[in-house]
């Protein structure tokens, strides 16, 4: 059952909602305008802030939504067309429309005309604090009316725009960069309705395909209508009849822009619905970036689990989203559905030889919070998970800003709607995040008891993480199908579980409870043949049980004969984790 580990650094990424993480305004207007609401700026992340976050245990920041994107704020003044009302969702409007590939998103500089300087200097200040930076790279889709300002003024950007020489007459040319419906026009979606006044219709054509695969001219307004599909050489039309030599103008298009950004400073690139895109454009592009800064990384967002091999074997990804295995099935468990013993077939099934390509979290911009009524209602509830997506395997784990205080949304932002999500459509401020800024201050000053609780924990696990070598170079050994054949008492199989991470040097042992209201008195064993023969440690000895997170357990001395036989003894309240180190007497 020993599963094998790479030895290398285990990294935290702390993921922020750039345009929300300092803004102090309260206002909070439904539809808001920014300068009712306001927004975060690049210089919110000052030395304080970032230094903050260091300690905090951070090593990589994802800066979300940095790019420039389609809005309904008014930027005509410094030469930047306004976006159609029809074609928008929200005000501040969606971060993945994007409009401009080579700059970066106005709402967030101080000074509008400065705002490359502005992001170029947070790259610089993220550095001096010895972290690193990951931003969004969009490859599917773009806004409806994207055109690249910078590229067209920016003398060292010799490349053409997105659709310049394309063939709108034909719905498909594997050099063309959009897909198109011929002779017909664009027609928005029944039902949407802008939150300003419409002062003349939307004019498109010929139609061009909807970012979400869709090749009709009117898409519905749960499509994502404010996009257009990118095409990489696959006619979808035609059997998904591929078209890849000579190589597409969008591939040699989308190189050029991740050369751009890597030359920036950033240090990797968090590439939105990666499986819309073909894998064999990836295993091509990454190693042409990786030219540039071999240390840069990828990371993919990718929900269909039977190419996660694919995308790390053909596409050359560092590491994928693991949202559809794990996450989903801790999230079950949270909601006191499932059982624990599918996390046993998950990694067997999914992801046991690409383990540490899996990127582990509970939140991001896309989920519902943990401690919203839609999701757990009660931030505790994350602990067991939380620490086995953290402690499971080798691979990378990931935070969304304020999951470490309990953020819960409780109300309509705007377009974003009640649903229990912090929004990325709309201007707003994240009243329990701001408590945490307090004035710039980026303290605990502010915060409720509960939520400083909350936040040692997530402090106290991400350098868990880091600092022990079990953790971050271990190889993996499940205990599941040794404790559950009836011979340990009261190990509840769909509540319980148990593992052992190890190296030559260090031996962790992980028990959990995800029961949110029943506490458990059970034992755990460890099989003999592991204990001697993976672990290495000697049958006829005792060994001490020293509790390292939460380092609140007593400290026990017990013979190997009796862990391997009747058990270690537990007593497991509700959603908790102990966590031992098997050292010698």
């Amino acid at each position: 059952m020993a599963q094998s580990g790479i030895n290398k650094d285990k990294f935290i990424v702390y993921q922020v909602f750039t345009r929300l993480f300092g803004n102090q305004n309260t206002t909070n207007k439904y539809f808001g305008s920014i300068e009712e609401n306001g927004s975060g700026k690049f210089n919110d992340f000052t030395d304080t802030a970032l230094a903050a976050l260091k300690e905090f245990g951070s090593t990589h920041i994802w800066y979300t939504g940095v790019i420039k994107h389609a809005t309904l704020t008014d930027y005509s003044q410094y030469g930047i067309p306004n976006d159609h009302p029809l074609i928008v969702k929200g005000i501040a409007g969606s971060p993945y429309a994007i409009k401009d590939y080579y700059d970066v998103d106005p709402d967030l500089a101080v000074v509008v005309t400065n705002r490359m300087s502005e992001f170029e200097a947070l790259v610089n200040r993220t550095h001096q604090h010895n972290l690193k930076v990951i931003i969004d790279f969009v490859p599917n889709h773009v806004a409806r009316q994207y055109h690249s300002i910078i590229r067209s003024t920016d003398d060292s950007i010799r490349v053409k725009d997105f659709g310049e020489d394309d063939d709108i007459t034909l719905a498909f040319n594997p050099q063309n960069n959009f897909y198109y419906i011929p002779q017909q026009d664009f027609i928005v979606p029944e039902g949407h309705k802008p939150p300003v006044k419409v002062d003349a219709p939307y004019h498109e054509r010929p139609a061009k395909a909807t970012g979400n695969d869709v090749f009709r001219a009117q898409p519905s307004q749960y499509d994502w209508y404010e996009t257009i599909k990118l095409n990489y050489g696959v006619d979808y039309l035609n059997n998904r009849a591929s078209y890849f030599d000579p190589v597409p103008s969008t591939w040699l298009k989308m190189r050029d822009i991740l050369v751009f950004w890597a030359k920036k400073g950033v240090d990797g690139f968090r590439c939105d619905m990666a499986e819309m895109v073909p894998v064999e454009f990836w295993g091509w592009v990454i190693p042409e970036i990786k030219k540039v800064n071999p240390e840069i990384i990828f990371i993919a967002e990718i929900y269909n689990s039977y190419e996660y091999h694919n995308y790390i074997k053909i596409g050359k990804f560092d590491y994928l989203y693991d949202k559809v295995g794990l996450y989903n099935l801790l999230r079950e468990l949270m909601e006191g559905r499932g059982s624990a013993e599918d996390i046993t077939r998950l990694w067997q099934r999914e992801s046991g030889d690409i383990s540490q390509n899996m990127l582990r979290f509970l939140e991001n911009h896309d989920e519902q919070r943990i401690a919203s009524t839609y999701f757990a209602g009660n931030p505790w509830v994350a602990i067991p998970a939380m620490t086995l997506s953290a402690t499971m395997h080798t691979g990378p784990l990931m935070l969304y800003f304020g999951q470490e205080i309990g953020v819960t949304p409780t109300e309509s932002e705007g377009f974003q709607g009640n649903d229990g999500r912090t929004t990325i459509f709309d201007y707003w401020g994240v009243p329990e995040f701001q408590q945490w800024i307090n004035g710039g201050k980026y303290n605990l000053e502010k915060l409720t008891g509960n939520q400083k609780e909350l936040r040692v924990f997530y402090e106290s696990l991400n350098h868990f993480v880091t600092d022990n070598e079990a953790v971050y170079a271990g190889l993996f050994y499940d205990l599941q199908y040794f404790n559950i054949d009836g011979q340990c008492y009261n190990y509840d199989k769909d509540r319980i579980y148990s593992y052992v991470r190890y190296t030559d040097n260090q031996k962790l042992l992980f028990i959990y409870n995800f029961d949110k209201e029943k506490n458990y008195e059970t034992s755990v064993r460890i099989p003999q043949d592991a204990w001697t023969n993976s672990f290495n440690l000697n049958i006829t000895s005792s060994y001490k049980l020293k509790p390292v997170f939460p380092a609140s357990a007593l400290k026990r001395i017990i013979p190997a004969s009796e862990i391997t036989s009747g058990g270690i003894q537990v007593d497991l309240p509700p959603c908790s984790v102990i966590v031992y180190e098997i050292t010698d007497k």
